[in-house]
């Protein structure tokens, strides 16, 4: 493994703090004393969804108010792995600061089996006050004039060995997470939400990572699928198959062996022979020599058994819902509208569309019954409770 030190002395726009590069178990078990010696913590991660089938942490980022840490799990793979780190989440004595925290929950505990307690999520914290860019980048240079360089979004962070500037990028994610912290927190005191954001930051603590599968009916969710006719259906039930088992053999994301856009293009044309294939418009050169003879085979199979029945992928949308529960969620919808726009934040700040698609199914008549079927907090439920079931049923008040 290549020696990062100088890598991790970056400049910054606050005064410099050493940067460790963490890639032994004994650094490691030095690291998680460090933090076990704080009261609050920044913590960031960086994944490779861009470019493997499984994605999968690639680091983990952490910052004190004296120093920085990027801890490599590839390196630390053959020993008890990030095991150590196990307390750090867990200890309610500890605060952890994230940016955008549920991502990083879910695949911390998605690859550790990680628990987490005392979470602060910044921009949860910014979209409660109503800021209207809640981007890490856009809020730090409104905040702070501090200018972030993001090029390094989309880099490949399960290549080794890293370049120094995306070092220095991971390095920034948390370098100035406390600094914001403190900002919001006295700002949510100011405007009396800090309830409703330590209510939501609880909130954080039990989202829980979906298993990984493949859905092979989700082809239904890729637009322009429902003008198809049965045969086209077909086709592009079998073309959807093939993208996903190849995309599994070359661990590569679907996306990238190839576009919805092209599926449906080949869906559409439904080629029989490579001189079709190779003048069909979208089919890159790439995808004509790697995959054409597939390609041909799965366009046949699909017209040769028509998908005359609707398929029923994992619902994500409202389409479970029956005409009367379809109504309470258009009422439920304006109802959450007008108070967004009340208090100058994004709808889903006052209560999330999966609160709003449940109670739309449920029809909760008590406020009992409200928090039973949504999990509702405390917070949102003296604020809005009384207000969801009287636009579910009238002006009557709950019993």
């Amino acid at each position: 493994m290549a020696n990062y030190a100088d890598d991790c002395q970056i400049k910054s726009n606050s005064p410099e703090t050493a940067c460790t590069w963490v890639e032994s178990a004994a650094a490691l078990d030095a690291l998680r004393e460090t933090l076990a010696r704080q009261s609050a913590i920044a913590v960031d991660t960086e994944a490779d969804s861009l470019y493997s089938y499984f994605e999968k942490v690639c680091l983990v980022q952490f910052s004190t108010g004296e120093a920085d840490y990027i801890v490599d799990p590839f390196a630390l793979s053959t020993a008890d792995g990030l095991t150590p780190l196990a307390s750090i989440f867990a200890d309610a004595h500890i605060e952890k600061v994230f940016h955008a925290a549920e991502y990083d929950i879910l695949c911390l505990k998605r690859d550790y089996r990680f628990t987490f307690a005392n979470v602060f999520d910044t921009m949860i914290a910014a979209r409660i006050l109503g800021w209207k860019n809640v981007g890490l980048g856009n809020t730090l240079q409104e905040r702070f004039r501090i200018t972030l360089n993001k090029k390094m979004q989309r880099a490949d962070w399960g290549h080794r060995p890293l370049s120094a500037e995306q070092m220095a990028y991971a390095r920034e994610d948390t370098h100035y997470l406390l600094r914001l912290r403190d900002l919001q927190r006295e700002e949510l005191r100011r405007q009396e939400r800090l309830e409703e954001a330590r209510e939501e930051f609880e909130r954080l603590t039990r989202v829980e990572p979906s298993p990984r599968r493949f859905d092979p009916d989700a082809y239904w969710h890729i637009t322009g699928t429902r003008d198809l006719d049965p045969t086209r259906l077909g086709v592009l039930r079998e073309l959807y198959r093939f993208r996903d088992a190849q995309a599994r053999k070359e661990d590569r994301p679907p996306f990238k062996v190839i576009s919805d856009a092209t599926l449906l293009r080949l869906t559409h044309a439904r080629p029989s022979s490579t001189r079709a294939l190779a003048h069909l418009g979208g089919v890159s050169e790439f995808v004509m020599r790697r995959y054409g003879h597939a390609l041909l085979d799965a366009v046949a199979r699909g017209a040769a058994a028509p998908q005359t029945a609707r398929p029923h992928p994992h619902s994500r949308s409202d389409t479970a819902l029956d005409n009367a529960a379809r109504h309470r969620l258009g009422k439920l919808k304006e109802w959450r509208k007008k108070r967004a726009e009340a208090r100058g934040v994004e709808n889903d700040v006052i209560v999330s569309n999966d609160v709003l698609f449940t109670v739309a199914r449920q029809n909760p008549r008590t406020l009992d019954a409200l928090v039973a079927g949504t999990n509702l907090g405390p917070w949102k439920t003296r604020e809005y409770g009384e207000e969801i079931l009287g636009v579910l049923h009238g002006k009557k008040k709950a019993q």
